[in-house]
C-alpha cells in the first residue's frame, strides 16, 4: 500500500496497532472463525493500550482523535489478517459512541464512556429490522414512555444482523416514540436511546444468526417485548434521533470501508508472495500476465478507493468545526460512496487472490478463502450492491 499521502500521525497509529495485532497471526484468527469465538484478547489488548477511546474525548478518558485516526486503526486490525471478525469486535466501541459524544449530556457522557473506553463495556448498535433495511425512517421498533411518572420507557419491536449483541452491555438503539402518521416529515418522531443491554431482564430475547465470514463475532436477532429501559437513556432531543444517530451512521461507512480495504490489501499481499514463490515450467506464476495484471489491476482500485475512504474520513472530523460549512449532507455521500467503493475493491482483490493461488486458494490454511468470505461483510452492508444505480442513489439520498 502507498502510504505517502498519510500525516506522520496517522502513520504513527499504524505502526501501533500493527505491534498489537501482531500477537495475533493468522492461525488465531482461523480458529476464531471456525469456532465463532470472541476475539476477548485483541480486544482487552486495544482496551489495555487506550485505543478503544481513539475517536473520543480527553476529558472521558478517550484519545481525543478523529474518525481519520479510527480508519487508520480498523484498516490496521483487518489488514493484520484479523479481518471483519478482528475489526468488528471494536469497531462498534468507536462508531455507535459518536452520538453520545457528541449529542449526551455531560452527565450521561461521565457515565457511559468511561467503561466503554477501559473495554468494560461492549456496546452494540440496534438500527436494522427485518423489514426496512435501509430505509430507516419506516422502523417499526417503539419506545413509549410510562404514565407512572418515573421517566422510564417501554420498547417493543425487533432488530436484526446486531453485531456483537450477545457480549454487549450497551446498545445505541433508535426507535420511534411518535407514529409517523402523527409527524410532518418521517424523520421525525424517532428518539435515540443508550440503553442498558441486560439479557437477564424480562422482555429482551436473543437469536444468533449463523453466517457465512466474520464469524468471530455474533451477529443476532434481538426482540423487544416491553422491555423497560431508564429515564436517562434517551440522548438528544425526543423525536431528533435520526439526526442523532447519523453521527455514528457515517462514522460506521467510513470504518467499514476501511476494514474492507484492510481485507483487500491483506488478500494481495499473500497473492503477491504466492505469485512470487509458485514455480510453474521452471518459472515463478507472477512472471506470467495472467496471474500479474489482474493483481495489480486489484491494487489500483484499492488505491482509489483509499483516497475516497479518508477522503469521507477527513470530512467528519473537519464538520466538528462549526465554520467548516461542512453539511451532513456532504459527509453522507462521502461515506456511503467509501464504504461502496471499498467493498468492490476489496472483493475484487480477495477474489483474484484466491484464483491466483489456484486450487490451493480453496484451502482454508492460505486464508484467502476466509478474506473472500469476510469481503461480502462490506459488500452487503451497510450500503448493498443491488445495482450500481441502486447504490448509487442510496448514497446520494443519505
Amino acid at each position: 500500500m502507498e502510504t505517502s499521502s498519510f500525516s506522520p500521525q496517522l502513520l504513527e497509529i499504524r505502526d501501533a496497532i500493527s505491534k498489537i495485532c501482531s500477537q495475533f497471526p493468522d492461525e488465531y484468527w482461523a480458529s476464531h472463525d471456525e469456532t465463532q469465538i470472541f476475539p476477548k484478547e485483541l480486544h482487552a489488548a486495544l482496551a489495555r493500550d487506550g485505543w478503544l477511546g481513539i475517536a473520543l474525548p480527553e476529558s472521558e478518558g478517550g484519545a481525543g482523535l478523529g474518525i481519520s485516526e479510527a480508519t487508520m486503526m480498523m484498516q490496521t486490525i483487518s489488514q493484520s489478517g484479523a479481518g471483519m471478525g478482528g475489526a468488528q469486535s471494536v469497531h462498534g466501541n468507536v462508531y455507535a459512541t459518536q452520538p453520545v459524544a457528541k449529542f449526551g449530556t455531560e452527565e450521561q457522557r461521565r457515565a457511559f464512556l468511561p467503561k466503554i473506553i477501559k473495554g468494560e463495556w461492549r456496546v452494540c448498535f440496534g438500527v436494522t429490522e427485518p423489514d426496512t433495511g435501509l430505509d430507516t425512517l419506516k422502523l417499526k421498533t417503539t419506545a413509549t414512555k410510562k404514565n407512572d411518572g418515573s421517566g422510564r420507557w417501554v420498547v417493543n419491536g425487533q432488530k436484526i444482523w446486531t453485531t456483537g449483541a450477545q457480549g454487549a452491555k450497551r446498545m445505541v438503539l433508535l426507535a420511534r416514540t411518535t407514529p409517523v402518521e402523527a409527524v410532518e416529515k418521517k424523520s421525525e418522531g424517532l428518539s435515540m436511546f443508550f440503553i442498558n443491554f441486560d439479557k437477564e431482564k424480562p422482555g429482551l430475547e436473543l437469536k444468533k444468526i449463523q453466517k457465512m465470514g466474520g464469524r468471530a463475532v455474533d451477529a443476532n436477532q434481538v426482540f423487544f417485548d416491553n422491555y423497560e429501559i431508564d429515564s436517562d437513556s434517551l440522548i438528544g432531543k425526543e423525536g431528533e434521533g435520526f439526526r442523532v444517530v447519523l453521527h455514528g451512521m457515517n462514522a460506521e461507512r467510513c470504518l467499514v470501508a476501511a476494514e474492507a480495504l484492510g481485507l483487500g490489501y491483506a488478500a494481495i499481499e499473500r497473492a503477491a508472495k504466492y505469485a512470487r514463490e509458485r514455480v510453474v515450467f521452471g518459472k515463478s506464476i507472477g512472471q506470467n500476465q495472467g496471474i500479474a495484471h489482474p493483481l495489480a489491476d486489484a491494487v489500483m482500485q484499492l488505491e482509489a478507493a483509499k483516497l475516497v475512504t479518508y477522503h469521507a474520513a477527513r470530512l467528519y472530523d473537519d464538520s466538528r468545526d462549526p465554520e467548516s460549512g461542512i453539511t451532513q449532507h456532504a459527509i453522507g455521500v462521502a461515506a456511503n460512496s467509501a464504504k461502496y467503493l471499498a467493498a468492490e475493491a476489496a472483493f475484487k482483490a480477495c477474489e483474484r487472490a484466491v484464483t491466483a493461488h489456484g486450487g490451493m486458494g480453496y484451502a482454508m490454511e492460505y486464508h484467502v478463502e476466509r478474506y473472500l468470505r469476510d469481503c461480502f461483510v462490506p459488500r452487503l452492508a451497510p450500503v448493498s450492491k443491488v445495482r450500481n444505480s441502486d447504490s448509487q442513489s442510496i448514497a446520494i439520498r443519505c
